[in-house]
């Protein structure tokens, strides 16, 4: 193939892929199967490859990502990106419409739309193609997220049709579909079950909603790794002078002629009553929807009438949100069980008569301790109130107490532990209730014994949470000690293991000696001492006896640790049990103190610097940015607050940390910009 035929070919290849996109994820009629596309997309990335002169940021083979954005500039809006004013019920939104009519003097005609809960979006595009995206901000300015954007495939990055204007912008809602955010969680709540956490304590980490995970991706640096979260997005409005139409509806309609996506159940409403059906037909229908929605905008469908409403310094007077209360339901309540974590604390969880509550069917729910328990009164056999307004969880908000049971009982809450029987105690100041046995119950030693073999902790990858139950079972392991202990016939003998598997985790157990101390007093599991904790700990003290052997006053001058942590400390090092664990994993060779070159500074350029670190790194592990920030004079976090000087974000980063450090306007730096910052 000479050149000419490789630029004609790939005009061919592009034109094709793009019908296809169209054709799919705008109109929903493909006409070719995914594996046919993708072979021609692979053919043009490969003759793109080949003949680089005739590269085009505007190409299809854009959108499955590859570029790396370090920064995300700072744009101002050409025109600036109002909120809308909310309403909760009818009477407000006839308030609404008689404050139109008095302004214009008459009735006018309204377009309804699903108000999608997703992340606005401003583009623009010039003589047809695609040139910049931006968020929506403050509503002044936004990010430029243009690289992360043409990843979507619903979105043209070439319009099509006639009469396109020579200049436009376009506004919409980017926003994650269920299944995608489903299936993200569902990942990462198998890695947090692996750590062995409970359910309740999995809420913290798992992703919030699809809207704060559509966030967060559209700030991720990899568009590769964006293109993979599968975003999509709806226009609602069309600007520019040479945008020629009378009406919002008419605008849309020419936006969709020019390849543009646009919801299908967009309707005109000739009057209040057209709304309130609208209003009235989606309140339950919207949990079938493939994406989320809290509610309906009303705009005036007139642009002459929208130009004589004008606007507030915020919102416009011509258009308005109805929003929907959280989605409820009652059920009854079956029964409270519990669970038992790793440091013992007992967490209640409430069995429901399966019920379906925003499109999803719900038979539990977290009461997360016995004070929410008795501030409810709940009692088996109630019929209680059950809400999933953007959480992931379902809660209990209330009891209807108008179908209690007149015998019902009080609910009293156990005194022993569910799993060892042993007597709960409760800490002062603490709500949970706490399982004492650390050394006999075990959910706690089998969850101390998975949280030693974490990544960030011991690493021991070979190792999983159905084997170590196995070894526990069969009388193999008490204790994370014993880990150094086993036999090749310890292990061979499992059920489903052969030779590879074994001697995986051998070699897996042997690695984990050389992890530095910090690590090791992390994965100790001692009661408040997380990650930082732990290093800090391990800089202060040097080894481990010196730490055993603290005073509480001592532990106690120590910069960020309190009287509580000082205590659990203590308490750790006091208890025989752990007193000969410890002694066993210095017999075994695991690292029980740090070397002087790993408490030498490199410089003082982080001085009072304080990071947050997410993703996955190209140049070092996030380990090792850890001990680059420390050696450097800075201090590491796990999470965002205004204290935090910087989010080291690599590929995957959280969409919440990368969500709350711009909302908190944090500087997000690459890996590239931290390691220019210490040179």
């Amino acid at each position: 193939m000479n050149e000419e035929q490789a630029k004609k070919r790939i005009d061919e290849l592009r034109t094709a892929l793009n019908h296809h996109n169209y054709l799919y994820y705008v109109l929903n009629k493909p006409e070719i199967d995914d594996y046919l596309f993708d072979q021609l997309m692979q053919e043009l990335i490969r003759l793109e490859n080949q003949y680089g002169q005739y590269a085009d940021p505007l190409s299809p083979s854009q959108r499955v990502g590859g570029e790396v954005t370090k920064k995300f500039n700072a744009v101002k809006h050409v025109s600036r990106m109002l909120s809308l004013d909310n309403i909760y019920n009818t009477d407000e939104l006839i308030a609404f419409h008689e404050r139109v009519v008095k302004v214009l003097g008459i009735a006018p005609e309204y377009v309804c739309e699903l108000k999608i809960d997703g992340v606005a979006i401003s583009i623009h595009y010039e003589h047809g193609k695609l040139l910049q995206a931006v968020t929506r901000g403050d509503g002044i300015q936004g990010d430029d997220v243009t690289t992360n954007v043409k990843t979507i495939r619903s979105l043209p990055l070439r319009l099509r049709g006639n009469n396109i204007p020579e200049k436009m912008e376009v506004r919409g809602e980017i926003y994650m579909p269920i299944t995608v955010f489903e299936a993200l969680n569902n990942q990462l709540r198998e890695e947090l079950s692996d750590k062995g956490l409970t359910e309740d304590e999995m809420a913290d980490e798992l992703f919030k909603n699809p809207r704060n995970s559509a966030a967060g991706t559209l700030k991720l640096q990899s568009s590769k790794e964006v293109s993979k979260r599968k975003l999509d997005a709806y226009l609602y409005a069309v600007l520019g002078a040479s945008v020629h139409a009378e009406t919002h509806y008419e605008s849309l309609n020419m936006a969709r002629c020019w390849g543009f996506r646009i919801n299908e159940q967009t309707r005109k409403c000739k009057n209040i009553q057209d709304i309130l059906d609208f209003i009235s037909y989606w309140e339950e229908r919207r949990h079938q929807l493939p994406y989320d929605t809290d509610g309906i905008v009303i705009k005036v469908n007139s642009v002459a009438y929208q130009k004589q409403l004008g606007e507030t310094a915020k919102s416009p007077r011509w258009a308005i949100a109805y929003k929907y209360k959280p989605a409820q339901v009652s059920t009854i309540l079956l029964d409270i069980s519990f669970q038992v974590g790793r440091t013992g604390a007992i967490t209640p969880v409430a069995n429901l008569k399966p019920v379906l509550l925003a499109g999803t069917t719900v038979k539990r729910a977290s009461l997360h301790n016995a004070g929410f328990i008795a501030d409810l009164d709940l009692r088996i056999g109630d019929t209680v109130w059950v809400e999933k307004g953007g959480d992931i969880i379902p809660k209990i908000t209330k009891v209807d107490m108008s179908k209690r049971d007149l015998f019902s009982s009080p609910f009293l809450f156990i005194t022993h532990c569910p799993e060892c029987h042993t007597a709960l105690i409760q800490r002062d100041g603490e709500a949970n209730h706490y399982c004492p046995n650390e050394t006999g119950c075990r959910p706690q030693i089998l969850g101390k014994m998975i949280h030693f073999i974490y990544r960030k902790a011991m690493n021991i990858d070979s190792l999983g949470e159905k084997t170590i139950e196995q070894l526990y079972d069969k009388g193999k392991i008490q204790s994370y000690a014993d880990f150094y202990s086993l036999t090749y016939d310890d292990i061979i003998q499992l059920e489903g293991f052969k030779e590879k598997a074994t001697t995986n985790i051998l070699t897996g157990i042997a690695h984990s000696k050389t992890v530095p101390f910090q690590r090791v007093l992390f994965a100790l599991g001692i009661r408040y001492v997380g990650e930082t904790m732990a290093r800090k700990l391990a800089q202060y003290f040097k080894n481990i006896q010196a730490l055993s052997e603290a005073s509480f006053e001592t532990l106690c001058e120590i910069d960020e640790i309190g009287e509580k942590i000082a205590e659990s400390i203590i308490l750790f090092f006091k208890n025989p049990i752990n007193q000969v664990i410890i002694k066993r994993l210095e017999n075994a060779g695991v690292q029980l103190s740090i070397t002087e070159e790993e408490t030498r500074l490199h410089s003082h350029k982080l001085d009072g610097k304080t990071f947050v670190i997410s993703g996955v790194f190209n140049q070092h592990s996030r380990d090792e940015l850890k001990d680059l920030i420390v050696k450097n004079g800075g201090k590491n976090t796990g999470s965002i607050s205004k204290k935090t000087s910087f989010l080291l974000a690599g590929e995957n980063a959280g969409p919440e940390k990368l969500k709350k450090a711009s909302d908190l306007s944090i500087a997000i730096l690459s890996e590239d910009d931290f390691l220019n910052m210490i040179r």
